[in-house]
């Protein structure tokens, strides 16, 4: 009896800590993240377009011969599913179209190359970007000879292409995280793959850009549950990881 006395009572004592993920981040933090003001969701119009690109942790599985919004199997099983099916569901009215154009593996100059198909025909209302771990990752192992300088200009060089396409677009630029104490991630990461995460941060300053601390939302996570409660590999969420990044970007996104 003790011991399951000792299991509920450890199981109650993260439920709680969990439960709290969403306020984590602090106003000063919020403030230097946010750099443009929140999405008024009364402003979203009829039939409006919200897609997300990025690579593997956007992807997410997502059935990619799908082309039609609002399609499940063609919104992956991450995040992105997540924060449609919340706005989906919230939302019946504005008929919403919802896209996920990520792919695994995709680096900046690989997202520019699809771009004017999968991006700018589309014209997105909202546009959410997470892009920029495989940029180091494949670096750092040697599959790639990227630098953060090539990182920075390619990512600026796309948000001024789109900024020009589609000058009323509101933007969200994810930040690029890993997470320490997992398979794929360890200190040979740093400080390098910090110069990318400041690289996306200074983007969206200029280009008056949301911005998602996403880096910094699994590191305090991390202090509630292990690192591979979140992600796996200290990349790739697992399903509390996906709703913990999906929570966050309705939170910094809508104000939700």
């Amino acid at each position: 009896m003790s011991d399951r006395r000792d299991f509920l009572k450890r199981a109650l004592i993260g439920t709680a800590g969990i439960a709290a993920i969403p306020v984590f981040v602090s106003a000063n933090e919020t403030e230097m993240a946010s750099t443009a003001s929140k999405i008024n969701l009364n402003s979203l119009k009829y039939s409006n377009v919200i897609l997300f690109q990025g690579d593997s942790i956007t992807d997410a599985g997502r059935n990619r011969e799908v082309k039609e919004p609002n399609v499940q199997n063609a919104l992956g099983g991450g995040y992105a599913f997540l924060a449609a099916a919340n706005l989906l569901n919230t939302f019946p009215a504005k008929d919403l179209k919802i896209y996920n154009r990520g792919i695994s593996g995709n680096k900046v100059y690989q997202l520019a190359e699809r771009w004017q198909n999968e991006c700018l025909d589309l014209k997105p209302s909202v546009l959410s970007i997470l892009i920029g771990v495989n940029d180091y990752w494949h670096k750092h192992n040697g599959n790639y000879d990227g630098t953060v300088e090539i990182y920075e200009r390619d990512f600026k060089a796309l948000l001024k292409r789109t900024k020009e396409a589609l000058p009323d677009t509101k933007i969200v630029i994810c930040e690029p995280f890993a997470v320490l104490g997992c398979k794929a991630v360890d200190a040979t990461w740093f400080p390098e793959f910090d110069l990318y995460r400041v690289a996306a941060r200074k983007l969206a300053g200029e280009f008056n850009t949301i911005f998602i601390p996403y880096h910094e939302i699994f590191a305090k996570a991390s202090k509630i549950a292990p690192p591979t409660y979140w992600t796996a590999d200290g990349v790739h969420p697992t399903v509390a990881g996906a709703q913990l990044m999906a929570t966050n970007w309705m939170k910094y996104v809508f104000g939700r």
